[in-house]
């Protein structure tokens, strides 16, 4: 048997690590055993312990319970939590997922003690290093032994910062091994769409129907932080509700929630608060999301699952952001970035309300990625 620590501290990465338990627990239960941390990064009941429930993931041996701060307080807490774990558990791999502070905690920490490191959704860049989720990809690639890259994009990324395409075993953060698997999100999304329809009953709650209403989920902080970046967002989705008539569905983040009466003008804030097809909601479960991603005619989002997950459910998608790291679904014309600028938002709005022809090849692997890494890993432990 071989042990792997997994690291949790943000909802997306609680919803990657359902795949990689489920692979575990089906394919692998007589020869990997798995620990989970929860650095505690996401805090709040609905951004965190709902996931684990309805997702039947393994409910976390540990958890720092590291709660908000500033990047540099909240790293170095999650370093210190994660060296005292590793220790004790002695692993035979660390697994980390993403780009969160907590993923940067769990590569500096182990590699520090040399366990080795295997990275999930390695070679992810979107080449802005104003990006905290940037510099924290970028630095637990080049911490990393095994590296599972998502896309054909991101493996040439590696191939391209130096990491070589046919390294041969033992495989070391000196001499790594990089390995297109596909996405393990793509995973999830299938296995998890029935379930989905039969569980949430959003829909239903809030009378909608398929593609009468435009999801928007916003929370990265240079949108929420910066009220002109803020107010522009907030009117190109006013006025296309007003104007078309349509629905604004907003499930929002605890931190955006808490900015709008500070950094929206008086007149905006008023102007959406009257507008009755502007529903603005608390955070929604995993199953939710989900239901409302597959029924809706299109989405807005400035998160990376969310533009994956408007591509897996074939749906357009207006980033709001100046970049991506999924340049796959903007070449294929599927994506607009429109970054927090009201012209933009509105006329890739415009733009994908008059197609009906897009299409969404298979550029995210046949959804059998974790169970593709759990193998890898076993394998690499074995020689």
């Amino acid at each position: 048997m071989i042990k792997l620590l997994t690291i949790v501290g943000a909802r997306p990465q609680i919803i990657k690590a359902a795949a990689l338990s489920r692979a575990i627990k089906n394919k692998f239960s007589d020869k990997i055993i798995e620990v989970i941390v929860h650095t505690g990064q996401h805090y709040d009941k609905d951004m965190s312990k709902i996931f684990f429930d309805q997702l039947e993931i393994p409910k976390p041996k540990y958890n720092l319970d590291i709660g908000s701060a500033s990047h540099g307080k909240q790293t170095a807490l999650m370093i210190q939590g994660i060296e005292n774990i590793l220790i004790k558990e002695k692993p035979n791999f660390l697994i980390l997922y993403g780009d969160t502070n907590s993923t940067l905690a769990g590569a500096i920490a182990a590699s520090k003690i040399y366990i080795p490191i295997a990275h999930i959704e390695a070679g992810l860049r979107s080449f802005n290093k104003k990006m905290p989720e940037e510099i924290n990809r970028i630095m637990c690639d080049h911490a990393s032994t095994l590296l599972f890259t998502p896309t054909i994009t991101g493996y040439n990324n590696l191939i391209t910062e130096g990491f070589k395409p046919n390294s041969k075993p033992p495989f070391t953060n000196d001499n790594p091994y990089i390995c297109h698997c596909g996405d393990i999100m793509y995973d999830n999304s299938l296995y998890f769409s029935e379930i989905a329809d039969k569980k949430s009953d959003i829909l239903q709650k809030n009378n909608l129907s398929d593609n009468n209403y435009l999801l928007v989920t916003i929370h990265r902080d240079n949108n929420t932080d910066i009220p002109e970046r803020l107010n522009a967002i907030f009117n190109a989705l006013n006025n296309i509700s007003e104007n078309d008539n349509i629905k604004i569905i907003m499930p929002l983040h605890p931190r955006t929630a808490k900015l709008l009466t500070k950094n929206l003008s008086a007149d905006l804030y008023n102007s959406i608060k009257k507008n009755p097809l502007f529903k603005i909601f608390a955070p929604v479960s995993f199953f939710d999301m989900i239901v409302l991603e597959k029924n809706a005619e299109m989405i807005f989002t400035d998160s990376g699952g969310v533009q994956k997950e408007a591509f897996f459910f074939k749906k357009p998608c207006i980033i709001i952001r100046s970049e991506t790291e999924w340049t796959e679904i903007v070449e294929n014309k599927t994506a607009i970035i429109a970054n927090a600028n009201q012209g933009k938002i509105v006329k890739a709005y415009k733009y994908f309300k008059n197609l009906t022809n897009l299409s969404y090849p298979s550029i995210f692997g046949d959804a059998n990625a974790a169970e593709f890494i759990c193998n890898e890993i076993y394998k690499c432990c074995k020689k």
